[in-house]
């Protein structure tokens, strides 16, 4: 007989504990420990195992030769170029997102691309055959080299696996699908973790490519725990909430590519689709004649993106005024808020402040800081910014206008757009590269940034 025992795991970081806490020790989460039996023979039979079946020889790092492989291209280009220009064969990506904002559609778009190059397994433990079906007909997939299962078991998968021989491998979704092993419910840490390393097992010893789709919490974290992040080779995340239109792919971990570049979709009636020109989008409905509304441009990996930067300024009915911040740090406009205060002496600390990214977008970099102190500027001095003037610069605690990396590109994709005039750091101007028509305008201090603005 196998002797049973129990632990507690934690259902965010996979931290096991003998007795139950109401405080992970690991992450820091509450309420996080979950009670899950298993046995002893079963533990040592999972430890046991190699987790990819890669050879356990010692060699020289001269010695071991490198073998060259060809990407698959999905032909989808916003996927492609956040990847890193295709998918790698054997690898294991984990798309992640709200259930509901696109996994699975855009999953059958890339298994529509991917079958011309090979079979395509696609296993849905969410949705009946039918349902799957029906989608696909709504996006136009009929291709013969897709194959469908609707399958929890991962015994079952495997073996379907072995039948077929597919190329690629979708596993529709990964908090579905449970090892038989093991006696915890689909969905908690031993079973994703299992499953997770099986599948990576199975992509690397039979060079299959594995997509694994995962749901989100409501705090924006994969739903189960962070070791699946380790395990796979590519995590993707939609930022967007499913209300929104537009939906942005983020790529957060990629081991053959970059981390930093995006994707960005249009949901309508027949899928997704890529947004090629998402600037245009994204100052499509800018209000001209507001005041508090500024544009600049920021780096998204290697792609300029044009975006507008909104302020409200109202006197507070509060002791105490909010700051919102939507589409960026709100510790960034903290500082910004307090810089204002200090260097150019408004009277900022009786007055509500609301800051927004238009579109949904979240910007990471400080190149947006001399945008939203500006934007901040406006709305509470009541005065609009020129329609044809972009704003990019990084604002230090002294109120020092900071140099920003790739300016050139940044001045060709607003030339595109047709603005005229453009205001950077004064650090930018030495070595310059740019000879567009945008005619540029240096600025040391946050004063006088704002004083060419007004003139």
């Amino acid at each position: 007989m196998k002797k049973q025992k129990t632990k507690f795991l934690c259902q965010q970081c996979g931290y096991e504990s003998v007795k139950w806490l109401g405080k992970c020790s690991s992450c820091g989460a509450w309420n996080s420990f979950v009670e899950e039996k298993f046995s002893v023979q079963t533990k040592t039979y999972s430890t046991a195992r190699q987790l990819t079946g890669f050879s356990s020889e010692v060699l020289k790092l001269n010695d071991i030769s490198v073998k060259d492989f060809s990407r698959y291209q999905t032909k989808i280009r916003e996927f492609d170029n956040m990847i890193g220009g295709g998918v790698v064969p054997g690898s294991l990506i984990l798309l992640g997102g709200a259930p509901g904002i696109g996994k699975s559609t855009l999953m059958l778009h890339i298994s529509d691309a991917l079958s011309d190059q090979g079979i395509v397994l696609y296993i849905s433990g969410e949705e009946s055959l039918s349902q799957v079906k029906s989608r696909a007909e709504r996006l136009k997939v009929k291709k013969d080299n897709i194959f469908l299962a609707s399958e929890t078991n991962l015994q079952n998968i495997v073996d379907a696996i072995n039948k077929i021989e597919p190329r690629f491998l979708v596993i529709d979704s990964i908090q579905t699908t449970y090892h038989p092993e093991l006696t915890g419910a689909p969905g908690t840490v031993g079973q994703v973790r299992e499953t997770a390393a099986e599948l990576l097992r199975i992509a690397k010893s039979k060079n299959i490519t594995v997509f694994l789709l995962g749901h989100v919490t409501k705090e924006g974290d994969l739903a189960g725990p962070r070791v699946l992040e380790h395990i796979v080779d590519t995590v993707l995340y939609f930022e967007n909430e499913r209300q929104h239109t537009y939906r942005i792919l983020r790529s957060y971990k990629n081991r053959f590519g970059p981390t930093s570049e995006i994707g960005i979709f249009e949901m309508n009636s027949t899928g997704l689709r890529e947004v090629s020109n998402p600037s245009l989008i994204f100052l499509g409905e800018r209000v001209m004649n507001a005041a508090g509304n500024i544009v600049t441009v920021a780096m998204e990996g290697t792609r300029p993106i044009l975006l507008e930067v909104q302020a409200l300024v109202a006197r507070t009915a509060f002791g105490l005024p909010r700051r919102m911040v939507s589409g960026y740090d709100a510790n960034r406009i903290i500082i910004l808020i307090a810089v204002l205060e200090k260097r150019l002496d408004l009277p900022l600390a009786t007055q509500d402040i609301f800051v927004n990214i238009a579109g949904g977008v979240k910007v990471k970099e400080t190149s947006v800081d001399l945008a939203a102190a500006c934007a901040i500027v406006s709305a509470n001095s009541n005065f609009v910014c020129p329609k044809d003037v972009i704003v990019f610069g990084e604002v230090g605690l002294a109120g020092e206008i900071r140099s920003v990396a790739l300016v050139s590109e940044r001045l060709a994709e607003a030339e595109k757009l047709g603005f005229k005039k453009a205001i950077i750091p004064k650090g930018n101007l030495k070595n310059l590269s740019y000879k567009g028509k945008i005619e540029t305008f240096g600025t040391e201090t946050l004063d006088r940034a704002i004083k060419i603005l007004r003139n």
